[in-house]
Formats: C-alpha cells, structure tokens, sequence
C-alpha cells in the first residue's frame, strides 16, 4: 500500500542499501520472482505482467508532474522534451528551439503529438530517489525516458534499442508489439536501431494492451511499438539499463591494457615482423599455401593466446565501475541520513557570524559509509584515487567524474568501511598508523558526504 512513496519510505528503513536494491527490483517485478526472471527472460525473451492494479505506480510519475516540470521552466526542447509524430510510415520530430513552454507543447499534444521526458529524474525527486535505490542492482546505469501519448495516435517508428527496457504503464493504455530481432547480429546489439517500416517486420512475438499498474520488459535488439488505442492517452516511463554493459565492452577497456603490460614486460612482443610478411599475408594471399604463412598465423595464435597471462581484469573491471559512478544518479538521502551527514550539519550565520562550523570526529566517534555503491577505489598512474557519486548532478555527465587522491596507506580502511557496511565502526578501529590519520580521513569522507555517524556530530 502508499503506491511509490509508501515503498520508498518502507525501502528508507532497511540500512542495506544493497538490500533496498534487491527489494526495488523485487517490487518492479511482482508478482515474477527475481530469479524466474534473470532465469528466463533477461537479454532472451520478453515478459508481460498484468497487475490489474491501476494505483501499483501511482506517485511515481503522473501527467500533473509533466505539467509541473514544463511551469518550472528548465525544460528546453530537444535537449529534455522531443515532440514527435508517426503517421503514414513515416517518423517526425517537431522541435522547436528554446524553452519548452506549457502553451506551445499542450498545443503539441493537443494536435496529435507525443511527447517524450527525457530525463525525468532531473524534474521529479520521485523518480530520481527510484533510479538511485535500483542502479545499485544492475552495477549499471539505471535512466529512465517519459513518453505522452494522445488518444489515436503512435509517436514513433518500429525499431529496437540498445537497452534492456522496462515499460510501466502510469496512466491510461497503450497497444504494443513486440518482434524478435530480425538476424543474429541484431541479437543484443550494441548500437539502437534507426527507424524500419512495417515491411521490415515478421509477425510479433508479443501484443498485448498495457493497463496502468502493468508491465512490459523486453531486452535490447527486441523490435517495438506502441500506439494509443482511440478511447484513450497513455503515460508510461521506460526503465532502462545495461547500456554498453557487455563482454565485449569490457574487453574494450581490458585488451589494450593487457598488450600494453605485455609490450612492457616480454621482448617477444617487442620483436620484429618477418620482412618479407607482406609477400604471403594479406587478403590477395588468404588462398596460398605457404608455410610460411602457417608459422606466421601460429604466432599471431601464439601471442594471442599468452596475452591472457598479461590481463590486469582487476584493474579493467575498477576503470568500468569507475565510468559507473560518473554515470550514477546522486544518493537521495533520508531524514536520518541527512541528520547523521554533512547535509544535516547545523553550521548557520547567526547573531552576526557563522557559528557550529567546526565537524569534531573523535576516535570514539561511530561512522559508516552512507551507501555501499557510492564509492570506487582504484590504482591508476596518478595515484590512488576513490571515486565517489554525492556530487554527482541529477543530470547524466553534467558535472566530471568525482574523486579523492588519498595517500596509498588509507586504502585498508577504504577496505574496510566496504566490508564492515552496513554496521557502524569507531573511528580508533580504522586501520591508520596514526589516531590523527583515522581522524584526518574520517573528516575528509565526512565533508564529501561519503560517511555518516551513529548520532549526529552537532545539535541544532
């Protein structure tokens, strides 16, 4: 019961912030299990949920919140809200410039136009706090796209994305189809599809009508489309994730650090190529038999094969969840969070000067890490650095990665706040050289939001 902001609140009250991740996509889910779900139909198959609960999202989103966003006016068209059209086979945009202002973009609506919140996490704190619990579940980024519809009308193309879609359906309802991918190279693609025609599709895998409280998940490469049935609008908001989230991604970032280490550390990689291989390699030669063209493939093999042994997979997988917390949404903190973080501190001007300024942490002093997700270390060139994601901004990239460049010997009690959340630990327990050093880091975490204490440092 309470619809999204009764869930949230529930969410608040487990001190795992992993756990509310789990529970969110437990939730998102139902009444599919979780595992049924990762077993059957994650990247393979698309799944339906029919709730017949028309209240399961409400909060989350609405109409009232669209309007809402458009009277603030932050929203510019093109960069937040696309207008579009499809009708006769044929996909339109019909953006403006400038401020996407609630006149002009009803008249939109109103003449047979859908319209598409890009970014909606920027404009509802409701859907903002709902992303940052979930992102910490897929260790990808978790975004998230409105589309309004009107009565009659489809707002866009066939096509497939490439991104494992959540559909909810918020208000009203909406008629889709959904294609498996034409070919296997359009199994889990890497790129999003441009638009096809009706001609380019077989026959749907799944069509159905999606009712407010329902939802439909399909995974990347799947084609779709939605229209408005002539009795009704349809609100909906697609959950996406796994963006660029694959083996071959991450082969990207690993296979040039890998020859690097090799070119550094084994000559063989450092010797010459045969001078004559360009008389028996290349395509005009792939049908001579030559041995040496044999003994020339075999140490291509050969070098291949020993790059394993250079792999540095540790330090590729830090470079990936590095790029995650640049992508992540900031924590949404709650009221016992903010009280027991840097966010709650009292400091004020008051009586003609600042006063509770000063943070005192002693050894005595109880912190965790506010979230287990919201931190990264890694090793680079430069140093050690720690990522983190309190800073980040609401919308995606708007501000440069965050990070500390701490001295190599607080890595073990970044280790161990990791693997102590979610309990408190006192600050004397931090493994530093010195009671100074465990108080000049827990000062430091503190400032950055990172940690929060067992009880509040200062009393308003």
């Amino acid at each position: 019961g309470g619809g999204v902001s009764g869930l949230l609140r529930r969410l608040a009250r487990l001190e795992d912030s992993r756990q509310r991740a789990a529970e969110l996509f437990r939730w998102l889910l139902a009444p599919v299990a979780p595992a049924e779900f990762l077993g059957r139909h994650w990247e393979r198959t698309p799944l339906l949920v029919r709730r017949g609960d028309p209240g399961y999202y409400a909060g989350l989103f609405s109409t009232a919140d669209f309007d809402a966003a458009l009277r603030g006016g932050e929203v510019h068209f093109g960069t937040h809200l696309d207008v579009t059209s499809y009708a006769e086979g044929v996909r339109e945009t019909h953006n403006p410039s400038g401020r996407a202002l609630p006149a002009v973009v009803w008249d939109f609506y109103q003449n047979g136009c859908s319209l598409r919140l890009l970014c909606p996490q920027a404009f509802s704190p409701t859907v903002w706090h709902f992303l940052s619990i979930l992102q910490e579940q897929f260790g990808s980024m978790a975004g998230a796209n409105t589309y309004l519809t009107p009565p009659g009308t489809q707002g866009f193309a066939p096509h497939y994305d490439d991104i494992e879609a959540f559909v909810l359906q918020l208000e009203g309802k909406k008629h889709w189809r959904v294609y498996r991918p034409r070919t296997d190279a359009e199994v889990l693609p890497q790129f999003s599809s441009a638009n096809l025609t009706q001609a380019e599709l077989g026959e749907p895998v799944l069509e159905t009508v999606l009712e407010a409280g329902d939802l439909l998940y399909f995974p990347r490469g799947f084609i779709h489309q939605g229209d408005c049935l002539p009795d009704a609008h349809s609100l909906h908001i697609t959950v996406s994730s796994y963006q660029r989230n694959s083996w071959g991604d991450f082969l990207e970032k690993l296979l040039p650090a890998a020859l690097q280490m090799a070119l550094e550390e084994d000559v063989e990689y450092r010797r010459g190529l045969p001078m004559d291989y360009l008389r028996y390699m290349g395509v005009a030669n792939s049908d001579t038999v030559d041995a040496r063209r044999t003994a020339f493939v075999e140490k291509v093999q050969s070098l291949i094969k020993k790059l394993v042994d250079y792999a540095p997979i540790d330090a590729a997988v830090d470079q990936r969840a590095k790029s995650f917390l640049h992508d992540c949404l900031p924590p949404v903190l709650t009221q016992s969070e903010k009280v027991q973080s840097v966010y709650g501190f009292p400091a004020r001007w008051q009586d003609g000067g600042p006063c509770n300024v000063d943070i005192v942490i002693t050894k005595d002093t109880e912190v965790r890490l506010l979230r287990h997700g919201i931190v990264r270390l890694c090793n680079e060139e430069a140093g050690v650095m720690l990522y983190y994601t309190t800073e980040n901004s609401r919308v995606y990239h708007k501000e440069e990665p965050k990070f500390l460049e701490l001295d190599p010997e607080y890595t073990d009690s970044i280790e161990f706040l990791l693997s102590s959340y979610p309990n408190h630990v006192s600050v004397d327990n931090l493994p530093c050289e010195t009671l100074e050093d465990k108080i000049s880091l827990a000062t430091l975490l503190f400032e950055k939001g990172i940690l929060t204490t067992k009880k509040p440092l200062a009393q308003i």
